[in-house]
């Protein structure tokens, strides 16, 4: 069998070589050989397994069955119906209606932060039925999705977590067709207990197989059960009859013990359904997330009794894993670098060749001596993980998911647009008919989350689709009001649950805040020469104000630059940067000078980054020229060798940082501008000033007129045409910026 036709082929053709090109028929065959007694398949003069099919008592449930399997290709439905899941997937596309039956004021839409939609809560907007459908914000990855439903292929998404990858894979899922589901079942093999023997037959018809199979053994126990107490009887009764009662005791005894054992190889014959999909809507997911070899590949459980009758049959200890759970459905693993090597080479083989046989995954268990025949595993693999998930990949698993599906990577944020906004709308109503808990919010509040949203994106113009943390903050607030027993969740609701549902970095930034107003490490007025209130982010959505102090002392040989407070790879390069500006715009001659840079309680996490890089140019600049910094700014923003000033992550956490602080004016770089979504409780707090070039920072923070005003002279002096002609964050100039650090 070629290796690469098994993931290109239709379903039809994945399945196990030999196999006719109908699946439905292939099963009707199989199952036909095992009823049949001409011994094509079993060994000869097997009587027991010949027995469950077609010896005594066979005239009943077995042959309703095997007619019940061959009607199967009219009806593979359990309920008898046919769900025509297939043929929608033909009509998806990339537009999904958000608005159905809601009015929509196009005029306003645009500054409408619910995007013209008339509503006055979430309960008026109608949830879409199926996962594809809800989907928002990754439409690449929704019509790669659907695109590889339809031509069964692999898809793998890399992307931060939260962004959709799991609800993506469960999308999938419903809209493969449900008719080409089937049930596995494991046989005992009379020539080779411990080589089990595999049948599928289509969904729904393994139970009545076995139920069919344990009504043959029940009759046949019944019979045996019969004869053996017959034969005891007589054997009492001779006993009795020549006065010789112990010894008709032991015979007796002999004959319940071998009817006893000889009634359990009956019961052998009996099928493990190791894989039933008989209630399934919709094809099979399975999360293997995490899963160890066995749990994946399937296993066979230890027996501490092998022989003298008591052990349990080999086919019975089968177990499958997920990989045969999904078939004819998807198999999604997150985080694919936390698979072993090994196992990752073993789920290779099965993507390959569309089955894979069960095998005890310990070396040391009974199981390890037991392997089935192959057991079918046509599933569709959604990988998913963030970049580093890629690193420890099997480059030939990935190099298969890439030759012959898709690879996608899952945005972190969207353009704002009416359209998306209602959207949002859209998601707060599907996580409320989700949980089933909560109560719909109004308008206003949905409007806050919406704002909130905006706050999270970190980028002008974007909304986050980071929807799990997202939605947690839609949980909290619904549970707030839930607790007060109020029919709907208010804009209230939401402030109070943005205030409970901090993240720990934004719990230790407080922390750290209110420690530093206790022992006034933090100071907020006064000049002071050489500190400056810098800002920096902790986590994702966590601003802290991390002082810089910067500190002049003659050199005992070569003037350098000592920079402490655990300081990582990039800020290091910033404060080299920074240095090369201090040597242009200083008369001070550094080469007989110490600089000592230090990074205030930087921690052990220590200083990532160079956002600090106007801030150490400041504190440097005014240890130098020994003038005041003014304590009631703080300031962020990275800095070329040219002194321009370069846009920064994080700016709006950084700012309410500032202002809880106590500090009145905050400096950003000019770029960052449209960045600002703080909330309305600090805009009457602190001024925000954008600059352009450390001159325009320095006439800021700097203080004391005739020494400031005659360093900034010299400066615009030396840097003259470097500043002069600066071009607008707006203008074409302005896309040379790098972006945020």
């Amino acid at each position: 069998m070629s290796n690469d036709t098994n993931v290109d082929d239709t379903p039809d053709d994945t399945a196990s070589e030999g196999s006719e090109e109908d699946p439905t028929e292939r099963q009707d065959d199989t199952w036909s050989e095992v009823d049949e007694t001409d011994g094509s398949t079993e060994s000869e003069g097997s009587d027991d397994w010949n027995d469950v099919d077609s010896g005594p008592g066979s005239d009943g449930p077995a042959d309703d069955v095997e007619s019940d399997v061959n009607d199967a290709t009219t009806d593979t439905d359990t309920d008898g119906t046919d769900d025509g899941v297939g043929e929608t997937v033909e009509d998806l596309g990339s537009t999904v209606e958000v608005d159905p039956g809601v009015e929509v004021d196009e005029e306003n839409a645009e500054d409408d932060l619910l995007g013209g939609l008339k509503v006055e809560s979430t309960g008026d907007i109608e949830v879409p039925d199926r996962l594809v459908d809800q989907v928002i914000g990754q439409d690449e990855a929704r019509d790669i999705i659907i695109k590889a439903a339809k031509q069964r292929r692999h898809v793998m998404m890399i992307g931060s977590p939260g962004t959709g990858k799991s609800m993506l894979a469960k999308a999938m899922s419903q809209l493969l067709p449900k008719e080409d589901l089937q049930d596995v079942l494991v046989y005992h093999n009379p020539d080779d207990g411990n080589e089990p023997k595999v049948r599928t037959v289509p969904a729904g018809k393994g139970e009545q197989i076995i139920d069919a199979h344990k009504e043959e053994a029940r009759k046949r126990n019944q019979m045996r059960s019969i004869l053996m107490w017959i034969i005891i009887a007589i054997i009492i009764g001779y006993a009795i009859l020549t006065v010789n009662i112990l010894l008709g005791i032991l015979a007796a005894g002999i004959v319940w013990l071998i009817f006893r054992y000889t009634s359990r190889g009956t019961d052998a014959m009996v099928p493990n359904m190791i894989v039933n999909n008989g209630d399934q809507r919709t094809a099979p997911f399975e999360d293997a997330t995490g899963a160890h070899a066995g749990a994946l590949l399937g296993d066979v459980r230890h027996d501490p009794f092998q022989s003298g009758g008591m052990e349990t049959p080999s086919h019975d200890r089968v177990e499958p894993g997920s990989i045969h759970q999904a078939n004819k459905g998807v198999l999604f693993v997150d985080e694919m670098n936390t698979l072993d090597i090994r196992t990752q080479q073993k789920l290779m083989t099965a993507i390959q060749e569309g089955e894979f046989a069960i095998t005890g995954q310990s070396e040391r268990s009974s199981g390890a001596m037991v392997q089935t025949e192959p057991v079918p595993c046509d599933f569709i693999m959604i990988a998913a993980g963030n970049l580093d998930a890629m690193e420890n990949m099997h480059p030939a698993l990935r190099s298969r998911i890439k030759g012959y599906g898709y690879e996608v990577y899952m945005e972190d944020t969207i353009e704002d647009t009416p359209e998306m906004r209602r959207k949002y709308a859209r998601f707060i109503a599907q996580e409320v008919e989700r949980d089933g808990r909560l109560p719909h919010f109004e308008r206003e509040a949905v409007e806050e989350l919406i704002l909130e949203a905006k706050r999270r994106a970190g980028r002008k113009g974007h909304l986050t689709l980071h929807f799990r943390n997202l939605g947690g903050l839609v949980r909290v607030a619904g549970d707030i009001a839930r607790a007060e027993d109020r029919d709907f969740t208010t804009r209230d609701d939401v402030l109070q649950a943005k205030a409970r549902s901090r993240s720990i970095e934004q719990q230790l930034a407080d922390d750290y805040i209110e420690r530093r107003k206790d022992y006034e490490l933090q100071v907020n007025e006064g000049g002071v020469e050489g500190r400056v209130n810098g800002l920096a982010v902790m986590g994702e959505d966590s601003g802290i104000m991390l002082p810089v102090m910067a500190e002049i002392a003659p050199a005992q040989g070569p003037g350098q630059v000592i920079a402490t407070g655990q300081l990582k790879e990039m800020a290091e390069e910033s404060v080299q940067n920074v240095s090369a500006i201090i040597k242009k715009f200083s008369d001070v001659n550094l080469s007989e000078k110490d600089v000592h840079i230090q990074f205030v309680q930087a921690g052990q996490q220590g200083v990532d980054g160079d956002s600090a890089s106007i801030t150490v140019a400041t504190a440097v600049i005014s240890a130098l020229e020994d003038i005041p910094v003014d304590q009631t700014v703080a300031m962020t923003g990275s800095l070329s060798v040219r002194g321009d000033v370069l846009p920064v992550g994080g700016v709006t956490h950084k700012i309410e940082a500032a202002a809880k602080a106590g500090c009145t004016k905050v400096i950003i770089p000019k770029a960052n501008e449209q960045d600002v979504m703080i909330e309305d409780e600090y805009k009457e707090m602190i001024e925000i000033i954008p600059c352009d070039n450390i001159s325009e920072v320095l006439e800021v923070a700097l203080m004391g007129q005739p020494e400031k005003d005659s360093l900034l002279d010299r400066l615009k002096s030396i840097t003259g045409s470097a500043f002069e002609g600066q071009v607008s964050p707006g203008s074409s100039a302005s896309g040379s910026n790098p972006s945020p650090q």
